[in-house]
């Protein structure tokens, strides 16, 4: 660190096999085996799900071929927020570094409240003790926030100490929980054969089937976010950059294959109660134990309690693995952030080992709070994830397509301009509601996204303010597309909330006309009614949020337009300021600084002899003898070309320091650094030149140095008045010697 003598930067300790399983344990946590399955089989079926699935990780290989473009140009911690910043500047960086973390902390969040769930699944009530309140509909226990709390101090103790050791448990666990699926699902494929279930149907109801493999493909951020987490850990890998664009496509493969295999576990089995696995699934909510896991449910049809045994352990080890690369992920960012202070720099300190400690006890500190507000509202925050890894791929396909066009890589430019493309696809699903037929995410989610999104313009307030570099601040038309984001998510809130209500109040007068009139009598004409009625609320929700967003994008355009007008306006301005500033500053006839320059430099180094910021300088006075002779008999033009010969060498000795023409045949030069150092063999060496002009033609110039003498002069004036008398002394003698006088 900085003055501590600590190490300052990351040293590699990651194999490409402990790359792969970093990625791959990052990508598969808690969801793909307890909610993964439940959330794509009710709305797209076993066959929507695997086409889904399959399109999703085509995009995520096009995605990680960015990725590995970008991680083989910059090889520093942080991901996206380092290639983001060097592509488009600070702010692009802060915003997409402001949705990584926290789509990062939310999965980490995600899978150390799932402990708890998976102790209840499991052994039952033995962490349900010290019922403390219920938040959200959900029931805060003593016993289960201690788990949690635990597991977050335990792993981030893990990640603090340990460096190698923390890669081989990842491999081995990853290892564990890929034989772990690959078993139970060979295991139930060879046995259905004989059983009397059925895959059918092979999609849900209620939609098209191009709709419902859509769906899945647009959520597939979700799906694999976690995946490029080895592009925080760039400078901690041991092996070339080249490998990594393979060790992405790898993990995304074997991550699509396993999330396939659950999904096909889960509907090989269910119990007989139920006529397809479709029925079994919808009635998920309201089961519990095995039975409300899908996937276990049929591990222990086909292998009886070793089934459930293994997709424990594998489930546990999904949960480890997820928390553990997730954890290295988010320091990582919070190193990098700390080191371009945006965090504090002590977080980006590192221990004897050489981890980032601070930023691991700031994460922990901060999640520690999190069990608190119940797993309702972590589920909230998770969907939060799906919107922000879109914006992170669509952000780094956009650097890399930038990036690419200016090294003229073309295919690279192809991968980037096609992810670019998908996100903003996949983003328009996720965000506009009733864009397509299945809908969009809940609307608590679109509080929390417009929430957090406020409290990045907060936070970048805060970083506006001590950014004493001017590194921020650079690009308006970020915040005001951000700006232009609120809003819109906003209104969708807003209008999902009157849905909410909407619906409510009609199920509040069905209720009470049920009781008057009669439930046979009211039923169907209550139902086609509510329906009816229902439809035409959305239809005139979603018209409305569409018009308003339209005005607004419009406004917008028209606003980014004229701030691009006024750039381009101010930009030239500046140039035309700059070439004014230059023609004030350089002597039109030799090309060296003018008079106006030395007056500004002398200012300056006025002011640090006031303020004892130097300590050393000399001041060279030279004077062209003979040019009042050379104008009066050649002309003014061999005058100009006398005066251009005497400069040039001038410049040619003192070829390390700024040489300025204050007079018509009068040059000054500030000497310092290595011209000060060898100021006499430079004086010397001129002097000869001069001496040998005299003889055999040329320029001849007239020099006299001084020296700073701290503590005596007190500005620049004296040190040129001793420099200006010794230039005449000089005069003197090149007279004496047979040289031209001055006229």
């Amino acid at each position: 660190m900085k003055g501590s003598g600590q190490q300052s930067s990351l040293r590699p300790f990651i194999s490409p096999l402990a790359a792969l399983a970093i990625s791959l344990g990052s990508a598969i946590g808690w969801g793909s085996l307890v909610v993964t399955s439940n959330n794509y089989l009710v709305n797209s079926g076993p066959l929507g799900s695997v086409l889904g699935l399959i399109i999703g990780a085509a995009v995520m290989i096009v995605i990680g071929k960015n990725y590995s473009y970008l991680m083989g140009l910059y090889p520093d911690a942080g991901g996206a927020y380092t290639f983001t910043k060097n592509a488009f500047g600070y702010d692009h960086g802060f915003l997409t570094g402001w949705f990584l973390f926290l789509t990062y902390i939310a999965i980490f969040w995600a899978n150390a409240t799932s402990l708890p769930l998976f102790a209840r699944y499991f052994f039952g009530n033995v962490f349900r003790f010290g019922y403390m309140y219920s938040i959200f509909g959900y029931d805060v226990y003593l016993g289960e926030l201690l788990l949690t709390i635990a597991a977050i101090a335990i792993f981030a103790l893990f990640c603090i100490n340990f460096r190698r050791l923390l890669t081989y448990v990842m491999i081995a666990l990853g290892v564990v929980f890929t034989l772990g699926i690959v078993i139970c699902f060979a295991a139930a494929v060879s046995g259905h054969g004989g059983s009397y279930m059925s895959y059918e149907p092979l999609f849900a109801p209620g939609s098209s089937d191009i709709m419902q493999v859509a769906r899945i493909a647009c959520i597939s951020p979700w799906a694999f976010i976690g995946f490029e987490s080895i592009s925080h850990l760039t400078e901690e890998i041991t092996f070339d950059r080249s490998r990594v664009s393979r060790i992405l496509t790898v993990s995304v493969i074997v991550s699509t294959a396993l999330y396939i295999f659950i999904t096909i576990l889960s509907v090989t089995a269910y119990p007989p109660e139920y006529r397809s696995w479709l029925d079994y699934i919808k009635d998920i909510g309201d089961l519990s134990g095995i039975k409300g896991l899908p996937a276990f449910y049929a591990a222990n049809y086909y292998l009886g309690s070793k089934g459930v045994t293994i997709l424990m352990i594998t489930l546990l080890a999904l949960i480890i693995t997820s928390l553990i690369g997730t954890l290295l992920a988010v320091s990582r960012l919070c190193y990098a952030a700390a080191k371009d202070d945006i965090l504090p720099e002590r977080f980006s300190e590192l221990n004897k080992k050489n981890i980032p400690h601070k930023a691991l006890i700031l994460i922990a500190a901060i999640s520690v709070m999190i069990p608190f507000f119940g797993r309702t509202a972590i589920g909230w925050i998770v969907d939060v994830t799906t919107i922000g890894s879109t914006i992170i791929y669509g952000f780094v396909s956009a650097s890399a397509a930038k990036i690419a066009k200016d090294n003229k890589d073309k295919n690279v430019v192809v991968f980037g301009i096609t992810g670019v493309i998908v996100m903003v696809i996949f983003g328009a699903y996720l965000l506009i509601p009733e864009l397509f037929s299945l809908g969009s995410i809940e609307r608590e989610t679109y509080f929390l996204f417009t929430v957090w999104t406020l409290l990045g313009f907060v936070f970048f307030r805060y970083i506006l303010k001590k950014d004493t570099e001017n590194r921020f601040g650079r690009s308006i038309v970020v915040w005001i597309a951000l700006l232009a984001l609120i809003l819109f998510t906003s209104l969708v809130w807003l209008s999902k909330s009157t849905m909410s209500l909407t619906s409510g109040t009609l199920e509040s007068v069905n209720e009470y006309f049920k009781g008057i009139i009669g439930h046979d009598q009211f039923k169907d004409l209550a139902e086609s009614f509510m329906d009816n009625k229902l439809d035409e609320v959305r239809e005139s929700n979603f018209r409305s949020v569409l018009v308003v967003a339209g005005f607004f994008s419009v406004a917008i355009v028209i606003l980014i337009n004229n701030y691009s007008l006024m750039k381009k306006r101010l930009v030239e301005n500046q140039a035309a300021l700059e070439h004014v500033t230059n023609v004030a500053n350089i002597d039109p006839l030799t090309g060296v600084k003018s008079k106006h320059a030395y007056a500004m430099g002398e200012r300056l180094v006025n002011e640090e002899i006031e303020t004892g910021l130097i300590n050393e300088f000399a001041v060279a006075v030279c004077d062209v003898n003979g040019l009042k002779h050379i104008n009066d008999t050649q002309g003014h033009k061999a005058g100009d070309e006398y005066i251009c010969a005497a400069s040039k060498l001038i410049c040619d000795h003192f070829m390390h320091s700024p040489v300025y023409r204050i007079g018509g045949d009068e040059f000054a030069v500030f000497l310092t650094g290595t011209d000060y150092h060898d100021r006499h063999e430079i004086l010397s060496e001129l002097n000869k030149k001069v001496e040998a002009a005299i003889i055999n033609g040329g320029a001849i110039v007239s020099v006299g140095i001084s020296e700073y003498i701290e503590g005596e002069d007190t500005e620049v004036r004296n040190v040129f008045e001793r420099a200006d008398e010794l230039m005449y002394r000089r005069k003197k003698q090149l007279k004496a010697m047979g040289a031209i006088t001055r006229g």
